[in-house]
């Protein structure tokens, strides 16, 4: 089964299920944008299961007898220490130590995944390769033969438990995100969210089943809808608006782990140090809702009440309650000077689920 075959087999699922207020999903350059009407979609989030095909999100393959240390001079955590049970974000910066790309990464038999925006993949695998050299590297977009599904949900945990013999549920909260399971079937990655979340991660011959299982206690609703729940936890990304735009710490990424200070040298890894010792991190990451009507995009511009351009929209996606939430990178000195704006309406800053 191809990746058009999965959307494919998608479509008639959904068919199948139309007395469950399910319609056809809508998919646009193969990401599946949504199974009915947004504003359901929407409120599913606030009380409801939901599933959601991440067809959107890319997929890069590192393997090779040198791909740890390959990996090690480009990115900014340390890769040595994913050993097949959890995963972390990592940052692939430029030499003046400014973002290309943000990773979700994790290790899996002999080879190491990378995850980011598909739209990324070409580019940055591209480049990636260009700094292989005589290594025993080999660099894959696998991005369309792993099937990648997200779940969130009061009864998620519950729902996952009922169809695979093992799942991420370590007692302790901190240690519990993250967490991975392997299974003959599929992968499963604990994520952080107000309500227990996972990505599962199968090939193209087990997904059918897993999402017709899931599918009986959860509702599909599209990525706008995963995209809010990653901004609810606050989870910054990369994209081509926003490449160079931020280093690390403006997108906390050492807040969330991704930067190892004590790893060695890796690609821009004097800005990132410099910015952390000398304790001069000005801008950071903010969880924010707009009571707008039409959506603020990602790489627009946030200013204040004298029209100075002080941040960066990070992410950006309709809320369940009207309006938009969004990641805004600011300058912390502006949250104190009055009104912040964009596209002149104004941007109401939200507690974050970890501490600035």
């Amino acid at each position: 089964m191809s990746i058009a075959q999965w959307h494919q087999f998608l479509q008639n699922s959904a068919a199948r299920n139309l007395g469950n207020n399910n319609s056809q999903p809508v998919i646009v350059d193969g990401e599946v944008i949504g199974f009915s009407d947004a504003a359901t979609e929407q409120q599913s989030l606030l009380h409801d299961t939901v599933i959601c095909d991440l067809s959107h999100l890319g997929l890069l393959q590192v393997q090779g007898a040198d791909a740890l240390t390959f990996l090690q001079g480009q990115v900014t955590n340390d890769v040595k220490q994913l050993n097949g049970r959890n995963a972390h974000y990592s940052g692939y910066c430029s030499p003046k130590g400014r973002l290309l790309a943000l990773f979700l990464a994790f290790s899996h038999h002999d080879h190491v995944h990378l995850q980011l925006p598909k739209e990324l993949i070409e580019p940055i695998s591209k480049r990636l390769k260009m700094f292989v050299m005589r290594s025993k590297v080999e660099i894959k977009d696998v991005s369309d033969q792993i099937i990648k599904i997200g779940l969130n949900g009061p009864k998620a945990t519950a729902l996952l438990s009922s169809i695979f013999s093992q799942i991420p549920q370590n007692n302790d909260v901190t240690q519990s995100d993250y967490e991975l399971i392997s299974l003959e079937n599929a992968d499963i990655l604990k994520l952080p969210g107000t309500q227990p979340r996972y990505e599962i991660f199968t090939d193209i011959t087990n997904a059918p089943e897993i999402w017709s299982a899931l599918l009986q206690d959860a509702k599909p609703v599209g990525t706008a809808c995963w995209e809010w729940l990653e901004i609810q936890a606050g989870i910054p990304d990369v994209t081509l608006k926003t490449q160079e735009a931020f280093v690390p710490q403006m997108l906390n990424l050492d807040l969330l782990g991704g930067i190892n200070f004590k790893k060695g040298c890796y690609t821009g890894q004097e800005i990132v140090a410099r910015t952390h010792y000398l304790g001069t991190v000005k801008r950071r990451t903010h969880l924010a809702h707009i009571n707008a009507n039409s959506p603020p995009n990602v790489g627009d511009d946030v200013s204040n009440s004298a029209h100075e351009i002080i941040g960066k929209i990070v992410r950006s996606a309709p809320s369940p309650i009207g309006g938009y939430d969004v990641l805004a990178e600011l300058r912390l000195e502006s949250l104190e000077a009055g009104q912040l704006l964009v596209n002149n309406n104004a941007l109401e800053i939200q507690p974050l689920p970890y501490k600035l």
